[in-house]
C-alpha cells in the first residue's frame, strides 16, 4: 500500500500525474500522428504506386486497413474498461491498472520495430494493442484527476498535463528524426532501421518516465475487498454509477455532446497526416514539420483555453472551439497547396489542445462531489472516447472507400461537429469553485 493519505493540490503528486501526459503523449505524436503513419503509407504502397494490400488474404486499401485497424481496437477495449474501473472503485487499484495498460501499450510500441513490408499482420496487430494500452490507461489515468485537486484547478492541471504531454512529445520526436536524418553517420543500415527505432524509443520513452508517475501517485488499495467474485463485484460498482447516471441529466447530454464533437477531433488527430500525404502529395519531411507545428502551437492553446473558460466559461470556451473546428474541416476539403495545409494545421493545433484538456476538465466538474468512485465515471467518459474514435476512422475509411477520395470524408467530419454543439448547448457547466 502506497502513499494512502495525501493532500488535495499536492505539488508533487500533481506533477507526478501531468508527467504521465508527458510518458505517453509520444504514442499519440510518432506512432498515431506523425512518423509511423508515413512509415505505415511508404512500407505498404506497392513500388507501382498500388495502395492495395493483402491481410490475411484479404484485399484492401491500405489507409482503409489502418482505419480499420484503430476502430478495432478501440471496440475491443471499450466493453472491458466499465468493469475493469468497477473492479479498480471497488478494490481502489486504480494505478495498478494503469501500470497493466501503459506497460502492454510501450511493449507493443517496441514490437513495431519488427514491422515491415512482408510482415503487414504482425504490424497492424502491435498497432493494434498499442492503441489498446493507449486507450485503457486513459480511463485510470484520468480519474486521479478529481482526487489530486480541488474543483477550482480542474482545468489548470488538465491543460498543464496535455502541455507537458505536446513537449515530452515534441522532444523525443526531434531525437527520432535527427537519428532518420543522419542515420549513414549514425551506422545504421538503412533508412527504414533507423525509422524503425524511433517506435522501440516511443515504448521506452512511454515506460520509462511512466515509473514516476506510479512511485508518487497516490492509491488507496483495500487489500480487504478480495473476492472470488471480483468481476460480479466489479459489474456491481458499475451498475451503481449507471443508476446515479440516471439522476444527473446534465451529465448525460455531455457525454452526448463529447461523442460527436470528439469523433470529429480524435478522427483528425489519427488521419492528417495520411491525409496530406494521399491528397497532396505532401513529402514525408513536410508532413512531418506539419506534426511538429500542431504540437508546439496545442500546447499554448491548451493554456489558452484554460484561461478562457476561467473568465467566460467551460462551455463558452468549447462552443468556440467546436465552430473553429467546422470551418477546418471545410477548409481541409478545399485545401490544395502546402501553405493552406500549413495555415491549417497551425488552427489545428489551437483548438486540439483546448478541446482535449477541457473536455477532461469539464466533465470532471459535472461528476458529483461526493463521488468516491471516478474511475467508474471516468469509465463512461472513456467508453464514448473510445466508441467516438470506433465510429469515427470507421466512418472516414467508409466515405473514403464508396466515394473514393478523403476530402469528402473530411466534409463529412462536420456533421459530427454540428451534432455535437447542438447537445452541449444544452448542457449547465457549473464553473463555480467547490468547496474542497
Amino acid at each position: 500500500m502506497l502513499n494512502t493519505t495525501t493532500t488535495l493540490n499536492n505539488e508533487k503528486v500533481i506533477r507526478a500525474w501531468c508527467m504521465y501526459d508527458w510518458a505517453n503523449s509520444v504514442y499519440s505524436l510518432v506512432i498515431t500522428s506523425a512518423i509511423f503513419p508515413v512509415y505505415y503509407q511508404a512500407v505498404t504502397t506497392q513500388p507501382n504506386g498500388g495502395d492495395v494490400v493483402s491481410f490475411f488474404g484479404i484485399k484492401m486499401v491500405n489507409s482503409v486497413l489502418y482505419s480499420y485497424a484503430l476502430s478495432f481496437s478501440f471496440l475491443l477495449i471499450t466493453p472491458l474498461l466499465p468493469i475493469l474501473s468497477g473492479i479498480a472503485d471497488y478494490r481502489g487499484n486504480k494505478k495498478s491498472f494503469l501500470k497493466f495498460f501503459a506497460y502492454l501499450g510501450g511493449i507493443a510500441c517496441m514490437g513495431l520495430y519488427f514491422f515491415n513490408g512482408s510482415t503487414l499482420e504482425w504490424g497492424i496487430f502491435c498497432t493494434l494493442f498499442a492503441s489498446i494500452g493507449y486507450a485503457g490507461s486513459l480511463v485510470f489515468y484520468d480519474a486521479f484527476l478529481p482526487e489530486i485537486v480541488t474543483h477550482d484547478r480542474f482545468d489548470k492541471t488538465s491543460a498543464r498535463g496535455y502541455s507537458m504531454g505536446y513537449y515530452g512529445s515534441v522532444i523525443l520526436m526531434v531525437v527520432n528524426l535527427l537519428v532518420i536524418q543522419f542515420w549513414k553517420v549514425l551506422h545504421f543500415p538503412d533508412e527504414g532501421t533507423a525509422v524503425r527505432c524511433a517506435f522501440l524509443t516511443v515504448g521506452l520513452w512511454w515506460i520509462g518516465f511512466a515509473q514516476y508517475t506510479f512511485y508518487h501517485l497516490p492509491e488507496k488499495c483495500n487489500p480487504d475487498k478480495v473476492s472470488d467474485k471480483i468481476f460480479l463485484k466489479g459489474y456491481q460498482e458499475l451498475k451503481k454509477v449507471w443508476y446515479n447516471l440516471k439522476a444527473l441529466p446534465n451529465l448525460k447530454r455531455y457525454l452526448l455532446a463529447y461523442f460527436f464533437f470528439n469523433m470529429g477531433v480524435q478522427t483528425v488527430m489519427y488521419l492528417a497526416a495520411t491525409f496530406g500525404a494521399k491528397e497532396l502529395k505532401l513529402e514525408d519531411s513536410k508532413l512531418i514539420i506539419t506534426i511538429l507545428i500542431i504540437q508546439l502551437v496545442a500546447s499554448a492553446g491548451a493554456m489558452a483555453f484554460a484561461k478562457v473558460s476561467s473568465v467566460k466559461g467551460n462551455k463558452f470556451s468549447l462552443m468556440v472551439m467546436i465552430v473553429i473546428w467546422i470551418g477546418n474541416c471545410i477548409g481541409a476539403y478545399f485545401t490544395t497547396t502546402e501553405a493552406e495545409f500549413f495555415i491549417l494545421a497551425f488552427v489545428v493545433g489551437i483548438v486540439m489542445g483546448g478541446i482535449q484538456s477541457l473536455s477532461r476538465a469539464t466533465y470532471s466538474k459535472l461528476i458529483p462531489s461526493n463521488s468516491k468512485d471516478h474511475a467508474s465515471y471516468f469509465s463512461f467518459f472513456d467508453v464514448t472516447f473510445n466508441l467516438s474514435i470506433v465510429c469515427g476512422t470507421f466512418s472516414y475509411g467508409l466515405v473514403e472507400q464508396l466515394t473514393g477520395s478523403m476530402r469528402n470524408s473530411t466534409l463529412a467530419l462536420t456533421s459530427f461537429f454540428i451534432i455535437g454543439m447542438i447537445f452541449l448547448s444544452r448542457v449547465t457547466i457549473d464553473n463555480q469553485v467547490k468547496s474542497s
